[in-house]
Formats: C-alpha cells, structure tokens, sequence
C-alpha cells in the first residue's frame, strides 16, 4: 500500500513538472519556428534563427534596441548586486558586533520593514526620484534598490553565528573592522553572501513595474521593459516576441541550473 501512495506521489509529481515546464519549453520551441508555424506543431519542421535575427538587428530600425537594453539589464543587476552586498555586510557587521544605543531598535525596524510589500513605496520612492531629478536615467533603477532589509536580516544573523574568538584574534594581530569584514566574517558567511547574492540578481533582473514608472527612454530601459513596449506595439511580430522572451528568461535558467544548491539553501533558510 505505501509503495503505491509513492507511486501515485512521484506521478503527480511528474505531470505537475510537466505542466509547469510545458509553457516555456514551447515558446523556446516556437522562437525557432517561422511566424506561420507557431501554431501549428509542437515541434518545428524546421529550426530558423529569422526572429533573434530580427530582434538583434532589425528591432533597432524600430527604435527597440535589444542589444542595449539587455547591456542595461545585466550592468543594473550587477550593481545593485554588488551594492546590496556591500551594504548589507557594513550594516550586518554594526547590528551583530558594534555596541551602540538603539541597536535592538534599529534591528527590529529593519524586520518590522520587511513585513510591508515594496509596491507600498512606490509613490514616495517616485516623488523622491523625481525631485532629486533622476528621471529616465539608470540611476533611478540603481539607487533605490542599493539597500535590501531582507540582506542586512541575513547578514545580520550569520554574522551572530560567528565564535567571538575568530574576531578577538583578528584584533590582537591590529585587524580593524573593515578588514575583519572582509578577511573573516565574509568568507565564514560564504553561503549567506552567494544566497543573498543570488536572489538580489534574479528580483533585479526581473523587476519590472519600477522600471516601467521611472524610464521611458527605450535606450535606457532594461529587456523586461523594452519588451513588453515592443510587444504592445509590435504584437503582430509574435515570432521576435518569442525570441525576446526566451533572451529575457534565459539567464535566469543558466543561473538557476548552476547554483541551485544555494538557491534551495535559501529557500530552506527562509523556512527556518
């Protein structure tokens, strides 16, 4: 009886796997097609590369710049990466090792923070970018995103985790604080930085709304943008639709299948 519950288990699994991956296997499939067989067979009689050639080089014609827009997309989420690393280390390292007065409150800010969805502080974020008149240039889709409560929590508690003793050796050899960072508390947090890491690159990547509000030059637009406004215009050109999707997906699944160890560990760790 338990052998048949696992079997019937493993083939729910299966045809849910199936029915989740079946819709982006098909548009990968599709971008190959000529436009007048997307809707015909599941696979194509014959594997054409016209619409990446069309969203690569003739897209520009339109005034859509892919090439560009996908520079734009990788250099935004790096920096906001890398930022977010950076920030959320420094203020981890105050809230787990300094002693200062409201340290317990600033920490319990910072999880209170996290409670509230970020669409909440879209329109103080745009009145902000606004006066500041950052409008329309890629600063706007950099600097708001340069924090993360989500990294400084993780950071925070890994750091706690951290025997004193590592920290007192480091000081008696005239480590100061920035080195101790670097030299000792990051590489014993290595799990914690390539989570955090991870996950800030995929929601950069794929953030969408903020940069619809706060960019409409189409030069400085990342994929997600300068795709859907090619698809609201251009929607009759299904095939380089498609393309553009898989373009615009595709890193994501790369980053997926190499660091799915620490993208489950974080899934894991938020559970806990």
């Amino acid at each position: 009886m338990k052998k048949l519950s696992t079997i019937i288990l493993y083939i729910v699994l299966f045809t849910t796997s199936i029915v989740w991956i079946y819709p982006y296997v098909w548009m990968l499939l599709s971008s190959f097609k000529p436009t007048n067989e997307i809707y015909g067979g599941f696979l194509p009689s014959q594997f054409t590369f016209e619409n990446y050639k069309f969203i690569l080089e003739a897209a520009d014609k339109m005034e859509r710049p892919f090439i560009q827009a996908l520079g734009n997309s990788i250099f935004i989420s790096v920096t906001v990466t890398l930022g977010v690393l950076v920030t959320s280390a420094l203020v981890g390292f105050g809230l787990s090792r300094l002693s200062f007065k409201g340290r317990n409150a600033v920490f319990n800010f910072i999880i209170f923070q996290m409670i509230f969805p970020g669409f909440l502080f879209i329109v103080p974020l745009y009145v902000l970018i606004r006066n500041l008149g950052l409008i329309d240039t890629r600063t706007a889709l950099i600097l708001p995103s340069l924090v993360s409560a989500w990294g400084i929590f993780m950071f925070t508690q890994s750091f706690r985790a951290v025997p004193n003793e590592y920290l007192e050796a480091a000081r008696m050899d005239g480590a100061n604080d920035l080195w101790i960072i670097t030299k000792v508390l990051v590489p014993l947090a290595s799990s914690t930085v390539s989570i955090v890491g991870l996950f800030t690159f995929i929601g950069i990547w794929d953030n969408f709304m903020w940069p619809l509000i706060v960019v409409s030059d189409y030069t400085k637009m990342p994929l997600s943008v300068l795709l859907a406004s090619f698809n609201m215009q251009y929607g009759s050109y299904l095939g380089p639709v498609l393309a553009g999707s898989v373009l615009q997906t595709m890193p994501m699944v790369v980053i997926f299948l190499v660091f799915r160890k620490y993208f489950l560990q974080g899934i894991s760790m938020s559970l806990k």
